[in-house]
C-alpha cells in the first residue's frame, strides 16, 4: 500500500458553493439577495439618480452647496498676521487668498468667511471681500484700516 492509496474513515461533507469567482466567499463580495446581487443585473439612469440622491446611512454625504461660513475672531486674525505685520509697515491686505496662505482657509474653499470683533485688535489692515461684523469693522476702523 503506497500513500495515495489511502482512504479516510470520514466521508467528507461538500460546502455550499455560491457566487463563484476569486477568494471572496461564498458571495463574492455582492452581499446576500436583491437584485444588486445577481448577474446581469442593470438598474435604470433615473432610478439610479434618486438613489444617489438619498443620504446613506452612515454619515451625509451629498452634502447642500450652501457651506457654512468660517468664523474668525479679531484676536485669532491678529495671531495669524503678526509676522507679516512686522515686515510690511505700510499695512497687509487681507483677502480670500491671503487666509488660505496662512492656513485658516482650506484650499478652494466656497464658503463665506465672517470675522467677528472679539478681542483686542490694533492692526492696521485692509480687508477685501470678506462679511465682517458691524463691531469688528468699528474695531478696525479705530486702528487705522479700512474694509472695502
Amino acid at each position: 500500500m503506497q500513500i495515495h492509496e489511502l482512504k479516510s474513515k470520514f466521508k467528507r461533507s461538500n460546502k455550499k458553493r455560491i457566487g463563484r469567482g476569486g477568494k471572496r466567499g461564498t458571495f463574492s463580495g455582492r452581499g446576500t439577495k436583491g437584485q444588486k446581487s445577481r448577474a446581469g443585473r442593470k438598474i435604470k439612469k433615473a432610478e439610479k439618480e434618486l438613489i444617489l440622491r438619498l443620504p446613506k446611512r452612515r454619515g451625509f454625504k451629498n452634502k447642500p452647496l450652501n457651506l457654512k461660513p468660517i468664523v474668525l475672531n479679531l484676536k485669532d486674525l491678529a495671531f495669524k498676521l503678526r509676522h507679516l505685520v512686522d515686515s510690511n509697515s505700510k499695512g497687509v491686505i487681507v483677502d480670500r487668498s491671503t487666509l488660505e496662505g496662512l492656513g485658516i482657509l482650506p484650499r478652494g474653499y466656497r464658503g463665506d468667511v465672517k470675522i467677528l470683533g472679539g478681542g483686542a485688535f490694533n492692526i492696521s489692515l485692509t480687508l477685501k471681500n470678506l462679511k465682517i461684523s458691524k463691531n469688528a469693522k468699528s474695531k478696525i476702523e479705530k486702528a487705522g484700516g479700512k474694509v472695502e
